[in-house]
This record gives structure tokens, C-alpha cells and sequence, in this order.
């Protein structure tokens, strides 16, 4: 036995109930970014209950990527879908292909980078459901990524974001 056990009941009517979300693939981005890639909210937290967050991220050929950081309240999981993506495991940067998996606990070192000069796509998910997309667009944003540079905006921007810069 490993231990586990399933979390407390969440639902207990008699039935189920409909209440899937369902989202094309043809659905435009939520947000598109200078460098030529975009970002697809499939599951915010506010959407799943704080359980988890989901999104399709796409890189242009354009070298864009942050760089190393950590997280004390979330896990953050990458799914290579096509494409080359750099994957820093917090030890060592390994290059990704489609169908490759990094998962990096809370606390974990980790960053990626496209580098090959060609788009690549991943998904990115977050437990639980943290608000990512103000930090995404903030970061996606001209104007408001220049307020960050000012140490102290940028200071309470990034703890706002559980995000620590290593």
C-alpha cells in the first residue's frame, strides 16, 4: 500500500450532474505575447474550484523563457506538446520533446527557455489553482512590465506571485 487515500467527498448528490467545461481548440488565446507565442487558459483556479490551474503555452522562434526561479505554495508541471523546449530541473537544463514530462514540487528550482528557433508548444499546470494570469499578463504587457522596474513594484509583484528568483 502506498499510503494514499482519496480526498473528502466534494459531491454527494444522488446523481451526477452536467457540468463538464468544454473548450475548442480553435478558441483564440487569452493572451498573446511580443515574442510571436501565446497562452491558452484551459482551467484557471477560479475555473476549478482553487484545485488546479491549466494552460497551453506557445512560444514563437524568438529565445523567450524566464529564468530560474521557485514557488513556496504551488507545483508547476510541463508537458512538452511539439517542438524543442529547454527544461531546467533545478540540477541540470535538458532539452524536451513532445510527450516529455518535468514535474518540479514546491520549492523546486526550475525555468525553460525556447532556444531552437522554432514554435514550440507545452502545457503548464499549477496545484492547486493559484490566479496565474495576472502575472502572465502582466509580464505580456509593455506597459505594465515597465512599472516592474521599479525594485520595490517588482519586490511586492513577485512575492504577490509566489515567485523567488534564484
Amino acid at each position: 500500500m502506498c499510503g494514499m487515500s482519496y480526498p473528502p467527498v466534494q459531491y454527494s448528490g444522488d446523481g451526477g450532474r452536467v457540468s463538464g467545461a468544454f473548450r475548442p481548440a480553435s478558441q483564440p488565446p487569452e493572451l498573446s505575447h511580443a515574442s510571436g507565442g501565446a497562452c491558452h487558459y484551459l482551467a484557471t483556479g477560479a475555473g476549478t474550484g482553487g484545485e488546479f490551474g491549466l494552460y497551453r503555452w506557445e512560444m514563437g522562434p524568438s529565445p523567450s523563457g524566464p529564468g530560474a526561479h521557485f514557488h513556496r505554495t504551488i507545483s508547476e508541471s510541463f508537458f512538452v506538446l511539439s517542438g524543442e523546449i529547454r527544461l531546467y530541473d533545478g540540477g541540470e537544463w535538458r532539452t524536451g520533446a513532445a510527450g516529455d514530462f518535468l514535474y518540479v514540487p514546491p520549492g523546486g528550482i526550475h525555468a525553460f527557455r525556447n532556444e531552437s528557433g522554432e514554435d514550440a508548444s507545452m502545457l503548464i499546470l499549477f496545484t492547486p489553482g493559484a490566479p496565474r494570469e495576472d502575472y502572465f499578463e502582466t509580464l505580456s504587457d509593455a506597459v505594465r512590465r515597465e512599472a516592474l522596474s521599479d525594485d520595490a513594484v517588482a519586490a511586492e509583484f513577485y512575492l504577490r506571485h509566489d515567485t523567488y528568483w534564484t
